[in-house]
This record gives structure tokens, sequence and C-alpha cells, in this order.
């Protein structure tokens, strides 16, 4: 799975919760701090998402040289603190907080760790562990009732005064301090490879949704020669998308395959629904493809973090917004397609709010209040939710949250509405 994302753009708050899960069956956490700890995974940050949160990229060790952008002719310049941090890291080698801050000559803490989640942020430090990354992200809980985050293991309190944010060891991200100019032929090469094994099929838009510095033209002279060997294809596979595209021969049969109808035939009628993060790299819309038309909803419809989409056989069907009980829907205007996409919709809706809440261990529930701007009581796609499963209420049409049974209490039954 890491192999697949390398260098993409990661929110690093639903790395573990939304990201990771998607792909790997029964995730646990512990399994990326083993792969960090070895040696096998780096992770490096890329860029600050409000005060609480960055995007992050994750790469095998042995690809982060070849991959890591070359850096620009113009260096991020750096305050006197991150100098010096820069500086003790060169000299001493990864170290840990406390050791770090007081080969500074001390002071304020905060003032040191300010300065390091900077370097973070610029991409020149990383950590050996996730530890303090998830302390950043960690946001303050709102409810009298205690919270478990996903990554929560056995609390540990330190003996020394090591912030949860500075814990680790800190160390240089070696490819941010190599020859720039030795790494940028290598680094179009591997970065090329990364895309066509990350999407099949590359085109200008692939660039934009990458945000690759140098554009498409940064990745098209070796594209255009692995076509003239032989080693991909050239064509015009994805329709509505930039006419120069060029695709491993794999992705060209699937593609074809997928025309035809061969993979669906031994079921045409089967529908498959899945639930991704709007960031996610896996979600084309809002990168490589617009979305789709449908009112004044749906032109603010962004690839924030906390917002979700559902996708029905690769279609977008559906878009959640953080912490907000509408719900967009964008549905076939012909039947029987219609009809078949909304029951597939309301019951993928119904099961999944079935499913334990990451953070608490209780049932998640939902609440739909409006659908496409209309209340909810009054669109046609309600009669679906109330024979999925949902109850109507005094706001909407919802899915209670189930709290967890404890030990030697036998659960109340409450009758499906």
């Amino acid at each position: 799975v890491i192999e697949t994302l390398q260098g993409a753009h990661l929110p690093a708050s639903i790395l573990e919760s939304e990201i990771l899960p998607t792909r790997v069956l029964n995730y646990r956490p512990s399994d990326l701090d083993i792969l960090i700890a070895a040696g096998e995974v780096v992770w490096v940050g890329l860029d600050p998402l409000g005060e609480r949160d960055g995007r992050i990229a994750l790469y095998l060790s042995e690809k982060l040289s070849s991959l890591w952008p070359a850096a620009q002719d113009n260096p991020t310049p750096l305050n006197d603190r991150e100098q010096q941090i820069i500086d003790y890291l060169r000299a001493r080698g990864a170290s840990f907080f406390q050791d770090l801050h007081d080969g500074l000559g001390g002071g304020y803490p905060g003032e040191t760790l300010d300065a390091l989640w900077s370097l973070v942020w610029k991409g020149l430090i990383t950590n050996d562990g996730l530890s303090a990354l998830r302390a950043y992200c960690e946001k303050p809980s709102t409810s009298k009732r205690g919270t478990r985050r996903v990554h929560n293991q056995l609390s540990f309190r330190s003996r020394r005064t090591t912030p949860p944010t500075g814990q680790g060891r800190w160390a240089l991200q070696s490819a941010a301090f190599a020859d720039q100019q030795q790494r940028a032929t290598a680094w179009r090469h591997a970065l090329a490879q990364q895309l066509l094994n990350r999407y099949g099929v590359v085109f200008r838009e692939t660039a934009h949704a990458e945000n690759i510095s140098g554009g498409f033209s940064a990745v098209y002279d070796v594209l255009k020669a692995m076509e003239e060997s032989g080693k991909i294809r050239r064509g015009y596979f994805a329709a509505d998308l930039g006419a120069t595209q060029f695709a491993l021969p794999a992705a060209v049969d699937l593609l074809r395959s997928l025309r035809t109808g061969a993979v669906g035939q031994a079921d045409p009628d089967r529908i498959e629904m899945i639930q991704l993060a709007a960031t996610d790299p896996a979600n084309p819309y809002g990168a490589l493809l617009r979305w789709p038309a449908g009112g004044d909803e749906a032109s603010s419809l962004t690839r924030s973090v906390g917002a979700r989409v559902i996708l029905c056989n690769g279609y977008l069907t559906a878009y959640l917004r953080r912490g907000n009980p509408a719900l967009q829907v964008f549905l076939p205007e012909d039947e029987p397609q219609r009809s078949n996409f909304a029951r597939a919709l309301a019951d993928f809706l119904f099961h999944h709010a079935q499913q334990p809440d990451e953070d608490t261990e209780a049932r998640g529930g939902i609440l739909i209040t409006t659908i496409n701007g209309t209340p909810v009581a009054e669109h046609w796609m309600s009669r679906y939710l109330l024979d999925a499963g949902f109850t109507p209420g005094a706001m909407g049409l919802n899915v209670r949250r189930r709290l967890p049974t404890l030990p030697g209490v036998k659960a109340e039954s409450r009758p499906n509405a």
C-alpha cells in the first residue's frame, strides 16, 4: 500500500483513520510503527493545515532519495533557532528532544518545539516514529466523556519533560540535503514510474492533482521515451481529459474490459459501493475529474479534510460534509438505474452507520436533515432510507448511535423502526 502511495499528499489527521484502513484489512497502527522503527518506511512533512494538522508523504526508505523532489533555486529561509537545530542534527545525528533542546542552550521548550515542527513542514527533518505526529494532530475533546482515537495505545508519561509532540528521535531528512543537480534527472524518471504505478494512466491533469513542481512537462520527456521504447502505450484512453495520455499495457487492457463489459458479465446488475475521504488519492473528483453539476451546493464541493465521498461503480453518488447533516447525492436520470442506485446508497449509509466508531467504540450513527437542499422528509429518496432502517425524528432521518455494552450488563433490545 505504501509503495503505491509514495509521495502522495496525505492529511496526517486521517492517515490512520481513513486512508490506510480503507486499503489494509484490520489495520493496526503498531504495524506502521514497526515499519518506521525498522527503517523500512519514512514519513516526511509537506505543509501545515491549520494549527493541528498537515500534509505528509510516506516513502519506502530506499525510494526516498529518488522520489523526493529537487529543491528550488530559492531555498526556504530559516530563522536562528531552526538553523541551530539543523546544525546540531548535522553534527550529532538523530537526537531525542531533551538532548536537542539542552544542546541548543535550553530556554523555553516551546520555542524549540515550534522550530522543530516548522522544519518538519518544510520537509527538512523527520522522526523515527509517529507518536509525535499523532500527538500534533490530536484535538482536545469537547465532550465530558473521554474519547479514544484509533491510534491511541497504552498511555506513557515521560519521567523527563518531553512534550507529547516532541517524542521520538529527530533527524535530518537526508534527501533534502542531497546534491540537487545530480538528483534532478533521477527524480523525473522515478516520478514518472511512480505515477504510472499509482494511476495506470497518466495525463496532464495528473500533474495538477499531484502538485508536481514543473507540471506535466517535468515527466513528459520520460514518458515519451518509455513509450518509444515500448514499455508503455500512448493514446486517448480516458475521455474529456488531456489529449496526451500514457498508460501501462495492463491498465489499457483493464479499461478495455470495463468498456466492453467483460468484467461485469458474471453479474451485470452488481453494484459496488465504497466510501473514501474526499482527500484520498483514490478519489478522482475535484482533482482528475470535475465535480458533477447539481445546483448551488454541488458548486461548493471541495477535497477538504473530514469530507467523504461515496462511489457507486466508480461514479460519485454522494458527498458528506464534515459534521454536516446535509447529504448531497448524484444519481442517474434514467430508470431503473436511478432507483437501484438510490436503494443501494440507502442500504450502504445504514449499514455503514452501524459500524463501530473508531473514537468511542460505539456504533457510529448518522443524521440526515436535507438531501440536495430539500428537507429529507420531502425528498423522494426518503422512502429508500426508511426501507433501509432509518428512523424519522424531529430533525430528520437518523440511525441512532449505540453505546458499547459493559461487561455483565445485558444490552437493551430496541425494535427497528
